[in-house]
């Protein structure tokens, strides 16, 4: 079969995707390079939002004609930036401690996970915002002790953009290299579904166990 028959219109890019994959895309599809902007920073402040999910799905669309690549690259950039700066701020204006206590009250985001990212910038230093970018459970928490530690904004925004840049432009490229062979898409959006739910089902877990242990530990 050629690569045209496999090529799905751009008007139905997302149709064929099913479950949270296919929600997501369906959204995607509505929004524009913009909704991918906002999906970026959401995931930045909300770690449990995965962009292992949403960048390659934009990156697909943009392959379909849906999105322009550029602007996908570009609003992702900037949701990304938007929202470690906000992490940044928070850290700088109410400190390491009171950040993190604030932020554990979150669904699915608990304190260790915040603790683990202040410990790889103490250990790693500026690096640490590079290539903490590149790495689940520190990506987006590794603002908060930059900020509090009173980085320079400019050395923290050159290293927030290198690293989210390398990573977000990793993942678009991921979806639109795949986005002609639409079958495949298909079994990787199935994937994908399974890998999500199992990933959020593991999270719940772990979270309530933690909080658990802790209590127990209080009392």
């Amino acid at each position: 079969m050629g690569e045209n028959q496999m090529q799905v219109p751009a008007a139905g890019a997302a149709d064929g995707l099913g479950g949270l994959v296919g929600v997501a895309a369906q959204a995607i599809d509505r929004l524009g390079e913009w909704g991918v902007g906002a999906f970026t920073l959401a995931e930045t402040i909300l770690p449990p939002i995965p962009s292992e999910v949403i960048l390659p799905l934009a990156g697909y669309l943009a392959k379909q004609g849906a999105l322009n690549l550029f602007l996908v690259f570009v609003t992702s950039l900037l949701g990304a930036y938007a929202g470690a700066l906000f992490l940044y701020w928070l850290g700088a204006k109410l400190g390491l401690e009171r950040s993190i206590r604030g932020l554990s009250k979150l669904p699915l985001v608990d304190r260790e996970d915040f603790e683990h990212a202040a410990d790889w910038f103490r250990r790693h230093g500026r690096s640490s915002i590079f290539f903490g970018r590149l790495l689940p459970g520190v990506r987006s928490l590794i603002s908060l002790p930059a900020g509090a530690s009173a980085m320079p904004l400019g050395t923290f925004s050159l290293y927030t953009l290198a690293g989210s840049g390398l990573w977000n432009g990793a993942l678009i490229g991921l979806g639109y290299a795949l986005g002609t062979q639409y079958r495949l898409i298909e079994q990787y959006s199935r994937f994908l579904n399974y890998a999500v739910y199992v990933a959020l089902a593991v999270t719940v877990v772990l979270l309530v166990v933690r909080r658990a242990k802790r209590a127990k530990a209080n009392r």
